[in-house]
């Protein structure tokens, strides 16, 4: 099951679509006019397409008009996320990327590929609900190397009502990620891997619409270039890794809390240096067993966007730690 799928509860007539996964295996479901109620996981199940549509009776064709005095009713269930990035395996070696919209917005997009200081347009359109386009394909060989996946999108729907704020998400895999996201990916109904693109894109945008962003897609969809934004923080010069400086209660945690909690401060501020151009940052980890220092080192000879790294700060940290020269 994912966000935005049709669902119907087993003891019930009721219908609707998931709109969140909640703890202690319950889902939110979105029923009729906007309600939403939470109900245990085995008490759902969902509707596939094919029924959904022998299900719909036909109507009489007519001509769509749009009318600003018209409020389109919600009495039924309006799915609004479910916005999706997908890889699928052909083979052992390549994977399709697909862009998938399992929701009941229409969504004007573009889909752009950045590595280093050149972007390449994958796609541009309107994606319709419960549909799906593919943008390219990737080699497992090449994963480190692979590209940042730049999506924007507007939302839209007839009549009157309140938008979310446009999305603009950026994925870049990592290994430690990548597999814990494997799953039947929506729409396509296929094993992969899914990362969810509208997860946290909640707020309502204020009336009126971002030119900025407005201006961007037209820029896009037109094939104009338009220039890359960053919306990464520009990282200190120099990142502390020592866990007392990361975490108020470090006492309480465990040694591979610790050290994963030194990690993901690591990859964070080394992803935002890359993305703000710097030309270089360092990392105090400390002298310590060397766990922390031999897996930075590990990772950081891995990144293509590194030139190379050395100790720094002999004369204040001894070999405590480590200076980053970026590309």
């Amino acid at each position: 099951m994912n966000i935005g799928d049709k669902v119907r509860l087993v003891h019930g007539r009721e219908e609707g679509v998931i709109y969140a996964f909640l703890p202690g295996n319950v889902v939110e479901i979105e029923i009729e006019d906007g309600f939403r109620i939470p109900v245990l996981r085995n008490e759902i199940v969902t509707i596939s397409p094919v029924e959904s549509q022998r299900m719909v009776k036909p109507e009489e064709a007519k001509v769509a008009a749009a009318r600003a005095d018209v409020i389109v009713p919600r009495n039924a269930p309006f799915a609004e996320k479910g916005i999706y990035l997908a890889f699928i395996s052909v083979n052992d070696r390549t994977l399709t990327v697909h862009v998938i919209n399992n929701t009941d917005w229409v969504l004007p997009f573009t889909a752009v590929a950045a590595s280093e200081s050149v972007s390449k347009g994958l796609a541009a359109g309107v994606l319709q609900p419960r549909t799906s386009q593919k943008l390219t394909e990737v080699e497992m060989k090449d994963f480190e190397s692979w590209p940042v996946f730049d999506i924007h999108a507007l939302y839209f729907r007839e009549g009157n009502h309140q938008l979310p704020i446009a999305l603009n998400k950026r994925i870049r895999c990592r290994a430690q990620s990548f597999y814990k996201n494997k799953g039947k990916v929506p729409v396509l109904a296929k094993e992969g891997f899914v990362y969810q693109l509208d997860e946290e894109n909640l707020k309502r945008e204020a009336p009126g619409i971002s030119e900025d962003v407005a201006g961007e897609i037209k820029a896009r969809m037109l094939g104009q270039s338009v220039p890359e934004q960053n919306n990464l923080p520009r990282p200190e010069q120099v990142i502390d890794l020592h866990i007392e400086k990361l975490v108020n209660n470090h006492k309480s945690l465990s040694s591979d809390a610790i050290l994963k909690k030194q990690l993901d401060v690591f990859e964070s501020n080394l992803e935002s240096a890359i993305a703000n151009g710097m030309d270089e940052i360092t990392f105090i980890h400390g002298a310590g067993s060397g766990a922390l220092k031999n897996e930075l080192h590990r990772r950081l000879g891995k990144n293509q966007h590194v030139q190379f790294f050395k100790d720094a700060l002999k004369e204040k940290f001894g070999y405590g730690a480590t200076l980053v020269k970026i590309k």
